[in-house]
């Protein structure tokens, strides 16, 4: 798989959403971190959701990203929506920091603007659970920020919706319903290292990491144990996956 133009390489802010009616969004927090290979996409309805049953209109996503300087594809392979699919839009850079999505049907406009402290070195890491059940997890860097993606504890097909399960599974399993974890943050630049700025998991603040740890070098992190759910037997690293068999998953 190409990799992903350097243009595109940093997190993205949208600053805007309008739709074909002429309605717009300039509220919802949604950030977007792009890297080689791989993407995480947050996005939080203001005021935040805090309830559980509420939390369903949080959203976000990770997995492989195909793009040329025109237009981009995202193919989810961790989803907080598992029934949400892929995207694909048209991209017009206005300059380097700001580019215009419009939907393939014009049903759409977003524009992102990107992160001033966001250009720079971009990492990334895809991860396995290591006791066999298929989890996923991903860390990416783009400058000073991170995004953590990871499934959650309970695997659900993508064909049925998130209110779905949530209206016909048993109240105990809410929380696992809901623990798709998408947590945002800085590796130095907030008031403590790698420090959670937004999360789909209320109990995901503070640090990503229990104790300090450098960035430098990335593929010595810590990373077994990260996030709110990690597996019993912790995270561990593996090859990114492959198109063919996201597209597989998505078909089954």
């Amino acid at each position: 798989m190409n990799p992903v133009p350097a243009s595109y390489h940093g997190v993205w802010q949208r600053t805007l959403l309008r739709l074909a009616d002429g309605s717009e969004d300039t509220t919802t927090r949604v950030f977007w971190l792009q890297s080689e290979h791989l993407h995480a996409d947050l996005r939080i309805p203001d005021p935040c959701p805090t309830l559980p049953r509420e939390r369903i209109r949080l959203s976000g996503f990770a997995g492989l990203t195909e793009a040329t300087e025109t237009r981009c594809q995202w193919h989810r392979a961790i989803d907080f929506h598992p029934d949400s699919g892929t995207d694909i839009g048209n991209m017009r850079f206005i300059n380097a920091d700001e580019v215009h999505e419009t939907a393939l049907d014009d049903s759409y406009l977003e524009i992102w603007q990107r992160l001033p402290d966001s250009v720079g070195v971009v990492e990334q890491t895809w991860l396995h659970s290591a006791d066999g059940t298929g989890r996923r997890a991903c860390l990416l860097r783009a400058g000073d920020y991170f995004m953590f993606a990871a499934d959650r504890p309970l695997r659900l097909s993508g064909r049925l919706s998130l209110q779905h399960y949530l209206q016909h599974e048993s109240a105990r399993d809410v929380d696992l319903l809901l623990g798709c974890e998408l947590t945002f943050g800085r590796i130095q630049g907030g008031e403590q290292p790698w420090q959670i700025l937004h999360s789909t998991l209320p109990a995901s603040s503070g640090s990503l990491f229990p104790l300090p740890v450098d960035a430098q070098p990335w593929a010595e992190l810590p990373v077994a144990a990260l996030g709110i759910y990690p597996p019993e037997n912790g995270w561990r690293r593996a090859p990114l996956p492959r198109l063919q068999d996201l597209n597989k998953e998505i078909l089954v």
